[in-house]
């Protein structure tokens, strides 16, 4: 593990304890009507997630995401959910994963997904790109980030 990815883990897992607010989606929040009682686990989220990219994928395995910075369509491969899962409130959830750009395995995008109950099961409401591919001639390949979590919010670095 080199010291970029290691410095990465060592400040989400930082956020990921102190952060202590209820919204970590940047001011988006799901209506009203769509709030139940129903409490979703980590098996509940992984599932839910599983599901959406599934459902996203198309017939080579490729997620296609919109990256809202270059305006380029991105083509990614799953590669994995990353530990934690969060439940942020009663009605909103959190997961963070890792994605390969499709044809490079060391080329790999962070995204994070918010999701809310709907009709009985975890739907993303919301997702963003907070990590990108860079490369340094000392460490090769990491993940630069592109916003950090204050207070459960969304705060651009650059």
């Amino acid at each position: 593990m080199n010291i970029v990815t290691f410095l990465s883990l060592i400040l989400f897992a930082f956020f990921s304890i102190t952060a202590g607010g209820d919204t970590l989606d940047d001011g988006v929040s799901p209506s009203e009507s769509v709030k139940e009682t129903k409490k979703y686990y980590v098996g509940d989220i992984k599932k839910a997630m599983l599901e959406h990219i599934e459902n996203e994928i198309d017939e080579d395995g490729i997620f296609r995401i919109n990256d809202e910075k270059t305006g380029e369509i991105l083509a990614l491969k799953f590669v994995k959910i990353h530990d934690p899962v969060r439940v942020i409130n009663s009605n909103t959830y959190f997961a963070c994963t890792d994605f390969h750009v499709s044809g490079n395995p060391d080329k790999l995008y962070d995204l994070d997904f918010w999701m809310h109950p709907e009709t009985g099961q975890l739907k993303i409401y919301k997702s963003k790109i907070h990590k990108e591919p860079r490369k340094s001639l000392v460490y090769g390949w990491y993940k630069q980030p592109r916003y950090t979590f204050v207070d459960d919010k969304v705060v651009p670095l650059y």
